[in-house]
């Protein structure tokens, strides 16, 4: 009895004690919990039981705005703003703000600056840029002095990654920890990076979901930890690595970053891959992750394959179709003048922007199926039978001779005027893999 009524008092004091922590109806902090208690019940549960709510981080702690801030108004007597930016994240969190905004991540609203914006904008329109595009890789918000919440309905909502903001800062923190639990938990899972990073240009989830690691995290995500405060692989839990374990998150030797670059070494992002600068120190900072459930010789082997990988489609296939486009460009032939109007525009693209970056990806992150079928099958299928017949249609010499030197002279090329039963020996005798020896040099 008496453990029991000690228990209960210790329970009243400790829900005491949590009212006590809350503010008081009065304050600003406690008309925005009031109001948004009865009005936006999902909105205010998420917050109460997430770490902001535990820690009495509440809504006006984020939402406070300056006067003079573009998009500051009057909401129920308190200057807020419904944006809440990585500045303003970074006033709890200045290390992650600070590697989010210099990261890859936040240079994703320069979209418009790429072909992806030109496609949408002139082969679709102006609304799928918005909903298709800018969703995900961000975009400038614009002020509408005419709007509730001083934001243009035609840039709000958006939780791009690469958002361009009115206070001068890029990036969405909520892109990864959504509001309003802003859950640890789910940055580290899959599935939040699969909102973006899917699809024929770009398919990691996919190509997650069909590797080693995909299955092991599947088939064993309750044994996870995803809920741990420190989330270190090898440590903290050890079944299986998610996109987050590997870009992101800590091993025993590497602190946490929110440069997602920080251990990448190749660019796949253009027609020709190429090594990023200080790569060697990237790759070492993943070869750290991989360490902690891989041995040195296989993570070695996988790094010597990849590598391979990504040479054969540079050297065989990107180089040659860009040295063609570049000087069918210059001889001004195709009938078309805007970009995309003719045919081999469009067989150009989709060799390097869709097949060949599934190709690449697909090595990066041991997916087989992505590899081969869904990459440099469908690249070569279409850099022979498509690429190449479209662009000595337009009968330029120089590409012409171009052309005849890379199928007869070759040796990755020179392969479709000989017998079958000669290129199937080569298989098998060694000699036809013999062509490719050079790229695991490189």
């Amino acid at each position: 009895m008496r453990r029991g009524f000690k228990l209960l008092v210790l329970m009243s004091f400790s829900s005491l004690m949590l009212l006590a922590a809350k503010p008081a109806d009065s304050t600003v902090e406690g008309k925005c919990m009031t109001c948004h208690k009865e009005k936006t019940k999902g909105l205010y549960q998420q917050w109460y039981h997430s770490e902001h709510g535990k820690h009495n981080v509440t809504c006006y702690d984020c939402h406070k705005a300056e006067k003079g801030d573009a998009d500051a108004f009057m909401h129920e007597g308190a200057l807020i703003a419904t944006l809440v930016t990585p500045k303003d994240c970074a006033s709890c969190h200045p290390n992650e703000a600070k590697q989010t905004m210099e990261s890859h991540h936040a240079t994703a609203g320069q979209i418009l600056q790429s072909n992806d914006a030109y496609l949408a904008h002139v082969i679709g329109g102006h609304p799928v840029a918005i909903t298709g595009c800018e969703s995900c890789h961000g975009a400038k918000v614009e002020i509408d002095p005419a709007s509730p919440n001083k934001l243009s309905k035609t840039s709000w909502p958006n939780s791009g990654i690469g958002r361009i903001n009115p206070d001068g800062s890029w990036g969405s923190c909520n892109a990864c920890h959504t509001r309003h639990s802003f859950s640890k938990a789910q940055a580290r899972q899959p599935e939040t990076c699969g909102k973006c990073h899917l699809g024929p240009d770009h398919p990691q989830k996919e190509i997650y979901e069909e590797s080693k690691h995909g299955i092991m995290y599947f088939t064993n995500v309750d044994k996870m930890n995803l809920k741990a405060d420190v989330w270190r692989v090898g440590v903290d839990y050890y079944e299986a690595p998610t996109c987050a374990t590997c870009h992101m998150s800590a091993s025993a030797q590497m602190a946490v970053t929110h440069d997602v670059g920080d251990r990448i070494s190749w660019t796949l992002r253009p027609p020709i891959s190429k090594k990023l600068d200080k790569s060697d120190k990237r790759r070492d900072n993943m070869k750290q992750v991989c360490s902690a459930c891989h041995e040195d010789q296989f993570i070695a082997g996988h790094y010597y394959q990849y590598d391979a990988l990504v040479n054969l489609y540079n050297e065989k296939f990107a180089k040659p179709a860009t040295d063609i486009m570049t000087m069918i460009k210059k001889a001004d032939v195709m009938k078309h003048k805007a970009e995309f109007a003719n045919d081999i525009e469009w067989v150009y693209w989709e060799i390097w922007h869709h097949e060949g970056r599934r190709a690449r990806h697909g090595a990066a992150m041991m997916g087989p199926d992505y590899t081969w079928w869904h990459g440099i099958y469908e690249v070569g299928k279409h850099f022979y039978l498509k690429f190449i017949p479209e662009a000595l249609e337009y009968d330029v010499p120089e590409v012409n001779a171009y052309i005849e030197k890379m199928l007869s002279e070759n040796k990755m090329h020179n392969w479709i005027d000989k017998p079958a039963a000669d290129l199937k020996q080569g298989i098998k005798d060694g000699s036809l893999q013999l062509n490719y020896k050079v790229l695991f040099e490189q």
